[in-house]
């Protein structure tokens, strides 16, 4: 078996030239090879283009090259949790592409395969598809979307042996397993290096004709940013969000492999018990996601969720890749999807990403999920804060998909698609039909029971 060489940071840094394409691995700071990261961000080398799911933190991770002034076009699915890569994108001083999460996994493992390109339906009718190649297939858009490679990719794995070998821990997978494949070097930045034959073949997740450089380096809780601890995290609870979150429970089944999002979804996770079979799913790679562990334990110990806060594994839970995850969602092996909304409308489109006059740096995985799951339920307040409506005859705001919503719970009203139609089928505790009608400004069906 062959030896890999074994390097410093300082000389994996060195291996970076000027105007080099580079990944960075990590979803937000979990499994972010930020000592790699640190070490390019101490060299003079500029002009990269860089390659992640985000661009690191403010002054972690990407986040250093960024405000040192290292790069020079920033590509990925969410920029908007780093508040130094939004200032980057809005003044110009950074060119910046987006794309949907999903998207992002799939041209990286692409990339890594030896294909030019793919089509996928997510993002159709959206204006991330603006100037792309629209292909119909059995009646559905579908848009083209070019592999991705890089000169360099810095990944971040647990253990490594010393042939290369990598094997990662939990949640830290995420992007770090494409990009291995997709660079012409590849640099594992690794916790624990161990003689080859000590990881069993069934654990190797990053076979050793990938990896060119092993470095070894520590984690601590300085690493990891706003993963570092579950402080924090607390979830805004009133009677109004629970009940939408109560009504948005009684729509699954037993059994559901369910993905919740950011907001009223999370509080859903609190009403599922053991007995209802519900599977929760995490598009950063994790299937059977448990609550929160108790204390300020962080990611160093506890894999993270979507909305990078540490979590707790149940029995039978499994880790995969971001890619794998989002080939779950677009093969539409997710029953059910839970989000938030800003706007929803007649022809059940959604409109939940961005708002005009601020910068769309922050779409996620949201596009993936609400065209690629088989149910999709909005939760949402039924009017804005300056009472204007939420369920409209259009969206106004920019599409995240097209023909999507099958349910929209809000504070006052449940609507349903039935037969394609809008229709308001169940008021809210408190609501009234009255109440419902002059704050609802798209055209609906009543048919409450």
């Amino acid at each position: 078996m062959k030896q890999v060489s074994q390097i410093t940071a300082a000389q994996a840094a060195a291996l970076v030239k000027e105007g080099d394409i580079i990944f960075g691995g990590g979803f937000g700071m979990t499994g972010n090879p930020v000592h790699l990261l640190h070490a390019l961000a101490a060299t003079n080398t500029k002009n990269l283009t860089f390659i992640g799911n985000n661009v690191g933190e403010p002054n972690l991770g990407g986040g250093k090259l960024l405000l040192n002034g290292q790069l020079k076009k920033m590509i990925g699915s969410f920029f908007t949790s780093n508040p130094d890569a939004v200032k980057a994108a809005q003044s110009g001083a950074v060119q910046y592409e987006l794309l949907p999460q999903g998207t992002l996994a799939e041209a990286i493992r692409a990339g890594g395969a030896g294909i030019g390109g793919f089509y996928t339906p997510t993002s159709a009718g959206t204006v991330i598809a603006a100037d792309k190649e629209i292909k119909i297939i059995d009646g559905k858009e579908y848009v083209f979307e070019k592999a991705l490679k890089a000169n360099v990719a810095f990944i971040r794995a647990w253990k490594a042996d010393t042939a290369g070998n990598l094997q990662y821990r939990m949640t830290e997978q995420n992007f770090n397993k494409a990009m291995a494949t997709a660079a012409d070097l590849v640099i594992a930045e690794v916790e624990h290096i161990v003689p080859v034959g000590d990881i069993a073949p069934e654990n190797i997740h990053t076979p050793c004709c990938y990896v060119d450089y092993i470095v070894q380096a520590s984690l601590s809780a300085a690493n990891l940013g706003s993963s570092a601890s579950v402080k924090g995290s607390s979830k805004k609870v009133d009677e109004g969000r629970m009940n939408m979150a109560r009504r948005a429970f009684a729509e699954l089944q037993k059994g559901d492999v369910v993905n919740l999002g950011i907001g009223i979804p999370t509080l859903v996770a609190d009403l599922i018990k053991p007995e209802h079979e519900i599977i929760l799913h995490t598009e950063n790679g994790m299937l059977g996601v448990g609550p929160e562990p108790d204390g300020d334990a962080g990611a160093l110990d506890y894999p993270v969720n979507a909305g990078k806060v540490p979590v707790t594994a149940l029995k039978g839970s499994s880790y995969f890749d971001s890619a794998d995850s989002f080939a779950m969602i677009r093969g539409q092996h997710i029953d059910v999807a839970i989000m938030g909304g800003l706007e929803v409308d007649e022809q059940a489109n959604l409109a939940n990403w961005a708002v005009p006059g601020k910068p769309l740096l922050g779409v996620g995985g949201a596009m993936d999920l609400a065209s690629g799951a088989k149910k999709l339920i909005i939760t949402m307040t039924h009017t804005n804060s300056d009472g204007s409506a939420k369920i409209v005859p259009a969206c106004a705001l920019p599409l995240t998909a097209m023909n999507a919503v099958a349910v929209v719970i809000t504070d006052l009203a449940v609507f349903a698609y039935p037969n394609g139609k809008l229709t308001l089928i169940e008021l809210m505790p408190g609501a009234t039909i009255e109440e419902v009608r002059s704050k609802t400004s798209a055209t609906f069906i009543e048919a409450l029971s």
